[in-house]
């Protein structure tokens, strides 16, 4: 009787297990289907531009919508684009801009974020609040005097002048100190029992332990100094300086800017970077997104 009445339930609950299973794949591939969505609607302008890059002219504004060239014209767009102006000059500049820039923040909120999050000061409720208050300061506010104060030093046409204004980064501040509240307090005593500084406990102790938190403010400093235009625009002038986002205006005024293909072929060049960086460093920066609470 006790194993014909559990057959008898296990009959019954199936028809239940059965609606619970084709909800969840309903669900999943509901979500699925979103997500991809989305991925689709991200890729799509870089697609276009790889699919324009190995067009020629012809073809680029025709009004058949084809994913392949009917006539491969990739080596041409490419050669093109990088005799007709210095691409690789360009991508150096980008390099040595964002890696200085990104040198300084870190030197910078590093020590800012431990300082607000693990030492006892007074006002240092009230400096947070302020720290927070500058993610709301555009950047076009402090242009002005900057650029009048770098006019008069005469340091305008440099990479000093393109990295100044981003030495404080605000948000990395925010992000380390998020970081740095859940670092335990056990680990800083100990060390000042030992005798170690707030600045060997900083740099020695805390600080290879927010390699996550780093790395992924590391990517969103290189993508977002980059990519920058307004800043390089007003005070770079010299070809030979110029980052990417404005080598990129020089090169469509030149000759070769109105073969499109070319012009496409230039930014794949020059976005290429950016995509390696986020591949070395996509592993950590999902941890530090996932570690300090950042949505």
């Amino acid at each position: 009787m006790n194993a014909q009445s559990y057959i008898a339930s296990q009959a019954a609950n199936q028809p239940s297990r059965i609606n619970s299973a084709g909800r969840r794949f309903a669900s999943l591939f509901i979500t699925h289907a979103i997500l991809l969505t989305g991925v689709a609607f991200i890729l799509l302008p870089f697609i276009w531009m790889l699919i324009t890059s190995i067009k020629p002219p012809d073809e680029v504004f025709n009004a058949q919508l084809r994913l392949w060239p009917k006539q491969f014209y990739g080596i041409e767009n490419y050669t093109m684009a990088l005799t007709s102006a210095p691409l690789l000059r360009f991508a150096l500049n980008g390099l040595i801009v964002c890696g200085g820039i990104l040198i300084v923040q870190l030197l910078v909120a590093i020590p800012c974020a431990y300082a607000l999050a693990k030492l006892k000061f007074p006002g240092r409720n009230a400096l947070f609040v302020l720290v927070l208050l500058g993610l709301c300061v555009p950047e076009q506010v402090p242009a002005l005097p900057i650029y009048i104060g770098l006019a008069k030093v005469d340091l305008l046409n440099t990479y000093f002048a393109m990295m100044v204004p981003f030495f404080l980064s605000v948000f990395a501040i925010f992000l380390f100190r998020q970081f740095f509240r859940s670092f335990p307090d056990d680990i800083i005593h100990a060390a000042r029992l030992d005798g170690m500084s707030e600045f060997e406990i900083v740099w020695r102790i805390v600080t290879p332990s927010a390699m996550p938190a780093i790395a992924a403010f590391a990517v969103f400093s290189f993508v977002a100094h980059w990519n920058d235009l307004y800043w390089p625009l007003i005070v770079i002038s010299d070809v030979n300086l110029a980052p990417p986002p404005l080598g990129m205006m020089f090169f469509s005024d030149a000759e070769a800017g109105t073969n499109y293909g070319a012009l496409t072929a230039a930014a794949t060049i020059l976005t290429a970077p950016l995509l390696i960086v986020f591949l070395f460093a996509r592993r950590r920066f999902i941890e530090g997104i996932t570690m300090t609470g950042v949505k």
